[in-house]
């Protein structure tokens, strides 16, 4: 059995968006818990088996995925026939990975960072800085129409997912703010985007 612990507006709603556009939801138990916000409200949930307290985590049939990179992998992997992913063997599945592997290793904190306005010399040897992040997206989306190349995967999801959030961060290259709107108007993030506004509004978040 698969369950996915999920808190609306939250990192776990890209993994929402990863099920509606595998058109796995319907395999998946969506299990609603409470988090800490970064306002201050909300709270840990006993409910949650998380070790932190976070979302999203995958539970299948008692073995515990967490981490959006992981467990789009997970997922991808879990159902091939989708095509979000890039199957083991394929010629190209270590770029796949390797974009993967970026998001939580590089991408998310360089733009947290930049968020918080924090700078710092050991900052930028370690994960770099936004004109790096952008070089890299530019070239790679200068090439092809996503990540991949001519496929929209989980990588693109992924990798989009912050700007989303932080639309101000959008770097201001063509090619990135197109690659960025065509993923926040697939009809998958709509669906996840409406399930959590519903639930939100159950909640009174």
């Amino acid at each position: 059995m698969l369950t996915l612990f999920h808190s609306p507006r939250s990192r776990s709603t890209r993994i929402l968006d990863l099920l509606h556009a595998m058109k796995a939801l319907d395999r998946v138990e969506i299990r609603n818990v409470s988090i800490p916000r970064v306002d201050g409200s909300g709270g840990r949930d006993l409910a949650n088996p998380h070790p932190e307290g976070k979302v999203p985590l995958l539970d299948h049939d008692g073995v515990h995925i967490w981490e959006s990179a992981a467990i789009m992998l997970y997922l991808t992997d879990l159902f091939p026939e989708a095509g979000l992913g890039v199957p083991p063997g394929h010629p190209q599945r270590g770029r796949y990975l390797s974009w993967l592997f970026y998001y939580g290793s590089v991408v998310e904190p360089v733009l947290i960072h930049a968020h918080a306005g924090l700078d710092h010399p050991v900052l930028h040897v370690t994960f770099r800085g936004i004109p790096e992040l952008t070089a890299r997206l530019s070239t790679a989306l200068g090439k092809a129409p996503w990540l991949m190349g001519e496929n929209y995967t989980a990588a693109d999801l992924l990798m989009a997912s912050p700007y989303h959030w932080f639309t101000d961060a959008v770097p201001d290259d063509p090619a990135i703010r197109d690659w960025v709107r065509r993923c926040g108007n697939r009809d998958s993030t709509a669906a996840a985007l409406d399930h959590d506004e519903r639930l939100a509004a159950e909640l009174s978040l």
